[in-house]
């Protein structure tokens, strides 16, 4: 149970850090959001549960695969923000987007023989 405790505490301590981080430096915060640290953690937090390199390389893998659809999400929100378009709603339709990529990223993965 300790062991679970710690993995939230370290994974929200990240999280809030960066949150707090972006509210003085939109460079900084975004920099740091960019950097895959939740990924990184989950690769650490996964070996440690499981000591194998398989399933960190598979994990590894599908997280690269999986990147690319979750830009819609970046490249939508401030497009509809300049646009205007209310917050919550640009983050939903943004959100909406990236789902539909994510999708698509799996059928086109599937067509190409590559298993995640």
């Amino acid at each position: 149970m300790t062991y679970y405790i710690i993995k939230i505490l370290v994974t929200t301590i990240l999280i809030i850090s960066i949150s707090e981080i972006a509210k003085r430096s939109s460079f900084m915060g975004s920099l740091l959001a960019s950097v895959p640290l939740i990924s990184y953690v989950s690769m650490i937090w996964l070996y440690i549960d499981t000591n194998s390199n398989e399933k960190v390389a598979s994990f590894s893998t599908g997280i690269f695969w999986f990147a690319i659809p979750s830009l819609t999400l970046f490249l939508l929100v401030p497009f509809l923000l300049k646009k205007e378009v209310n917050f919550y709603f640009s983050l939903g339709i943004s959100t909406v987007f990236m789902i539909l990529s994510y999708f698509t990223m799996i059928f086109i993965l599937n067509k190409i023989g590559i298993k995640i």
